[in-house]
């Protein structure tokens, strides 16, 4: 804890008394959050910080804003970007307010409103 201590005591502070920390060193706290078996509260506990300090810089951090350093340790997943899937047209209405009937070279075009009696006797007609 002494090499924290001395650590500590070398950022700068503020007028009103609070460490002014540096972007760079800022990143660098994040960045050993993300080390396997660390956490946030016990990083922040290290450098005598409020956890949601830390939180708001690894916030700040996935925005951008913080540029983090590599350190050991800290291991990164492969990403693989693939390819957007086609767009899928959706088919058109099939919906028809005809009802076709043929027979050879013969089409019989009726209303989808016609009873079923009538189609009935018209397809007897076609038949024949």
């Amino acid at each position: 804890m002494g090499a924290i201590s001395e650590f500590l005591a070398s950022v700068p502070r503020r007028a009103d008394g609070k460490r002014n920390w540096p972007p760079e060193l800022k990143a660098r706290i994040v960045a050993k959050t993300l080390i396997e078996g660390e956490t946030v509260n016990s990083v922040a506990k290290r450098y005598e910080l409020i956890p949601s300090t830390v939180s708001d810089w690894r916030r700040m951090a996935r925005q951008g804003k913080l540029v983090l350093p590599n350190l050991d340790g800290m291991d990164f997943v492969p990403v693989e970007i693939e390819a957007p899937a086609p767009v899928v047209e959706p088919l058109p209405n099939l919906v028809s307010n005809t009802l076709d009937m043929l027979k050879g070279d013969v089409t019989v075009r009726l209303d989808a409103a016609t009873p079923a009696a009538r189609i009935a006797e018209i397809a007897r007609a076609l038949a024949t």
